[in-house]
């Protein structure tokens, strides 16, 4: 994550203490004392402790941890649904610990739309009524609500739906609808608890791209709750991983796989496939010779036989991949007296742009066992990769997990 992004909330020392004597657990805290211990003692719980974290502007934060780890009790801190005991939260740089009512209401309208994981969609309300609420409820005009939310169903994919009743549509429909409601609001922030979580595996992975297409088309900043570390290892920018209230580790998917924090961590992300995580770019290695378009044969084997390759990658002068030119090839045309090699071009390889997860990669690697090559969406050559560096790659991270 570029740390040289926009802060759109910043959370700091943030705790909750659940009981009528926050301040008695909080000393207790502060001497060391953990949650089981506190509330053996005094009858209280400590639901949050010390949190410290950042979202950034336009990110998917994933905020997981198992049950009672304290996280649908930190996302409901963050509007203030939950009153902190201490702690500040900002949200573009305004404290909204430090608001009164009303100043917290406006904040709330502002900032915050919510997707639960029940749908709490109004069973005698159609679709687009649905969708309205949130507007209506704000005094928003009729037309001017009618024409936001057709617009919301439409970026969720239920366009022609929107006479429809909430008992007509599937289970993922009608959770789209709850998220086109959040998006109708266009709130700065999107606070989604769980919500996916009442959905069966296929309409529950469906809905997990359909958020990350919507995110690569909005960047809306988005706070994400779940108990599933598949699912946060999918979508999350960045995960935030809770237990017994306090931070175990904050890291991209690829850094809590590949350098865990702690043991915990470690027996948390057992048994995760991580060619699902990875990506070319962590197996990519630097291509070991190419040559321009402009290059004749010669110049081609001799390049090949100098790093004992038997194809190349041609390119032109700006680094745009052009095709892939076999030894074979390059000596029939020095044979027949040819100056360039452009005719002689293959385009039976592969490439991929930097983000292609290795699990893909593995069919890709034809009999021929040409490199994969890496793109950028300008399909310039950034490196290659072969199949050995994929082996080696989640070697290497199995290793980091079990260390």
């Amino acid at each position: 994550m570029n740390e040289n992004r926009k802060v759109k909330i910043r959370v700091r020392q943030l705790s909750k203490v659940f009981g009528n004597q926050p301040k008695k657990a909080l000393e207790m805290r502060n001497q060391g004392l953990k949650r089981p211990e506190i509330l053996e003692k005094t009858g209280q719980t400590l639901g949050l402790s010390n949190i410290d974290f950042d979202v950034y502007e336009g990110e998917l934060l994933v905020i997981m941890g198992l049950s009672g780890s304290g996280k649908s009790t930190l996302i409901r801190c963050l509007n203030r649904l939950i009153e902190p005991t201490e702690g500040d939260i900002f949200i573009d740089e305004q404290n909204i610990t430090t608001l009164g009512d009303k100043a917290l209401l406006e904040s709330r309208r502002r900032h915050f739309s919510m997707v639960f994981q029940n749908f709490a969609l109004f069973p005698h309300r159609t679709v687009q009524q649905n969708a309205e609420f949130g507007l209506e409820i704000r005094g928003v005009d009729k037309a001017e609500r009618r024409e936001t939310a057709a617009h919301a169903l439409k970026q969720v994919g239920l366009e022609g739906w929107e006479n429809a009743y909430p008992n007509q549509l599937s289970g993922g429909m009608q959770q789209r609808v709850g998220l086109a409601r959040a998006l109708a609001n266009d709130a700065s922030v999107l606070l989604m608890d769980e919500a996916f979580s009442a959905l069966d595996p296929l309409i529950r992975g469906d809905m997990q791209q359909e958020l990350l297409e919507l995110q690569s088309r909005m960047q809306k900043t988005t706070v994400f709750i779940t108990h599933d570390l598949d699912e946060a290892l999918t979508i999350g920018d960045r995960i935030v991983l809770l237990k017994d209230g306090e931070i175990v580790q904050i890291g991209t998917p690829e850094e809590i796989l590949t350098r865990p924090a702690d043991d915990y961590v470690r027996r948390f992300i057992e048994g995760v496939d991580r060619s699902r995580i990875l990506t070319a770019e962590n197996a990519m290695r630097k291509v070991r010779a190419t040559v321009r378009d402009t290059d004749g044969p010669r110049t081609a084997l001799h390049k090949m036989h100098e790093n004992s390759i038997d194809s190349i990658y041609v390119t032109r002068r700006d680094r745009t991949l052009v095709g892939l030119l076999e030894v074979d090839a390059a000596k029939a045309l020095a044979q027949a007296g040819k100056e360039t090699i452009t005719e002689a071009l293959t385009q039976d390889f592969r490439s991929v742009g930097p983000e292609e997860p290795l699990q893909n990669l593995f069919a890709m690697f034809n009999e021929k066992s040409f490199p994969i090559a890496v793109v950028d969406e300008q399909q310039r050559l950034l490196g290659v990769v072969v199949k050995g560096a994929v082996l080696d790659e989640l070697a290497q991270a199995t290793e980091a997990g079990d260390n």
